[in-house]
């Protein structure tokens, strides 16, 4: 039997022991400084949870501007078909009526935007119509910014902010939805 070496007796382990800690110290480096981006939805205000079931009111038809989005993604405004790219004009001259019309709301704070959709609606429709509606708010909040303070309506104190706001109150109420294909 020959010799053996000290070379042979040696093994080819790498010691890897502080490697679970240098990776451990890498996720936490990553977890600390990775900002994760947040959705932030369609922001809207529930009103607050009551057992009281709610008080009923007449409404005037005048005043409700009524918007079915069916689940072929198309519009329905006041009973006529309309393309989504005239809804924002059309909703700012029913909450303004600058003509006084028969057929529009009455006042900006009796204007009410009522805003169906089928269940076969696609979101991205959804988003477009809800985002035209509000745009429509923001316009005439802008004008009424202007025309009363010269300024825009982000540029108002909060206090003037407030007093546009309550002249022209944001009012979108929606029905809930019908099931797929079903109109009404």
């Amino acid at each position: 039997m020959g010799k053996t070496s000290t070379r042979d007796r040696m093994s080819n382990e790498v010691n890897a022991g502080s490697m679970a800690d240098i990776a451990f110290l890498l996720l936490i480096f990553f977890l600390v400084t990775t900002t994760i981006a947040e959705d932030k939805g369609v922001l809207v205000k529930l009103p607050s949870w009551s057992e009281e079931p709610p008080e009923t009111q007449k409404l005037n038809t005048r005043n409700v501007y009524s918007v079915l989005v069916n689940a072929d993604n198309q519009l329905l405004v006041r009973g006529e078909l309309m393309d989504i790219d005239d809804l924002l004009e059309n909703t700012k001259l029913f909450i303004s009526n600058p003509r006084n019309e028969s057929d529009k709301a009455e006042d900006p704070k009796k204007a009410i935007i009522s805003l169906k959709n089928d269940r076969g609606t696609k979101y991205k429709t959804y988003l477009a119509v809800y985002n035209e509606l509000k745009a429509a708010y923001n316009d005439l909040r802008n004008d009424e910014a202007e025309r009363k303070y010269s300024k825009r309506f982000d540029d108002l104190t909060p206090d003037r902010q407030k007093e546009i706001r309550s002249a022209i109150p944001l009012v979108i109420s929606e029905a809930e939805p019908t099931n797929f294909g079903e109109e009404g």
